[in-house]
């Protein structure tokens, strides 16, 4: 006894109140719930600690320290005054989250349940990269929010890899209008963008059937070997000589496609040079990114989020997958 208060030596040691979660237990429960989803936490817990918890602590320890890390967000969006590294590589694109909203609601005087005005849809989530050429390991940022939000991670991204003022950017990403919108409002002339060259293959594969019926294979490995050699001008000229009427739906024209989609997008397909720079034609960096990013976890069968707790989990995964992990939690242990 201390004063008339009871004195728990244990629970001065460890750090824990009575019926409280101590920090390191807290930091199991995060990893796991950023892994897996909140059902199977306890089962974990019991199996690798002796300890149980119900879901409802887990999945509310779990969202309370994602809503932190991304409270705790911090975003560049000038560029230091240093030279900066010589190259750096970036990517962004997005992929859909499910989203649940409740809404509240009356009958009779009494509050309905919120799972019968519960409505559902999708939200793009848009993950974002960079990375120094010489590099394996990218930093990652990523949001659900418009593209200038996503514009704003990609070069927070980039400053965090070693951007500045004589850094040159090389961006690669598929024929979404916003990612190149994007690169030109936060890089300017220090950026360029590149059509991925797989996504610019499928237009070109479909409107083969049509250029040349006789040998498909043989006319589009002809036009990629052009492309790849920047002969852009003659991969226009022989679709054009096959494209379709005016009148015919787009459906039904797949030449007239891929003119359009070439056309819209000048100054986008220099593999030449990137090709000589030894720098990447494709986006399967950002593309096999969402898988073990975003969808292993905001994607699993059955999960739906609410808007603001996917955007925190996208953050809580991002923090762990940029080794900011220690540095969370020893900041909590000095909080």
């Amino acid at each position: 006894m201390d004063n008339g208060k009871l004195f728990r030596s244990f629970s001065y040691t460890a750090e824990v109140t009575s019926r409280c979660y101590s920090l390191p237990l807290q930091r199991i429960i995060t990893d796991f719930g950023a892994d897996v989803s909140f059902q199977k936490i306890p089962k974990k817990l019991m199996e690798h600690y002796g300890i149980s918890s119900p879901v409802s602590s887990a999945q509310k320890i779990t969202e309370k320290h994602a809503e932190s890390i991304k409270d705790m967000e911090h975003i560049h969006r000038d560029i230091p005054e240093a030279e900066g590294v010589k190259c750096l590589i970036c990517e962004t694109d997005g992929t859909m989250i499910p989203i649940v909203d409740t809404f509240e609601r009356n009958e009779d005087g009494k509050a309905v349940d919120k799972r019968k005005t519960r409505s559902v849809r999708w939200k793009e989530g848009r993950l974002t990269l960079a990375r120094q050429k010489e590099k394996v390991d990218p930093v990652f940022g990523g949001t659900l929010g418009l593209t200038d939000m996503a514009g704003d991670h990609l070069f927070d991204c980039a400053v965090r890899a070693g951007f500045g003022e004589q850094t040159k950017v090389h961006c690669v990403g598929d024929g979404a209008r916003w990612i190149a919108e994007q690169v030109e409002r936060v890089f300017g002339s220090q950026g360029n963008f590149l059509i991925d060259f797989y996504h610019l293959c499928d237009y070109l594969a479909a409107a083969s059937k049509k250029c040349s019926p006789e040998d498909p294979a043989g006319w589009l490995n002809q036009q990629k070997r052009r492309m790849r050699e920047g002969f852009v001008n003659e991969v226009l000229n022989s679709l054009s000589l096959h494209e379709e009427p005016v009148l015919a739906q787009d459906k039904d024209a797949p030449v007239r496609c891929c003119l359009r989609y070439i056309n819209n997008r000048p100054g986008q397909f220099e593999y030449k040079t990137t090709l000589a720079n030894n720098l990447p034609i494709g986006s399967g960096e950002i593309e096999s990114a969402h898988r073990y990013v975003i969808q292993d976890r905001l994607k699993l069968s059955g999960a739906w989020w609410s808007e603001k707790n996917a955007e925190n989990m996208l953050a809580l995964r991002i923090i762990r997958q940029n080794d900011d992990w220690d540095e969370y939690w020893e900041d909590n242990k000095a909080a």
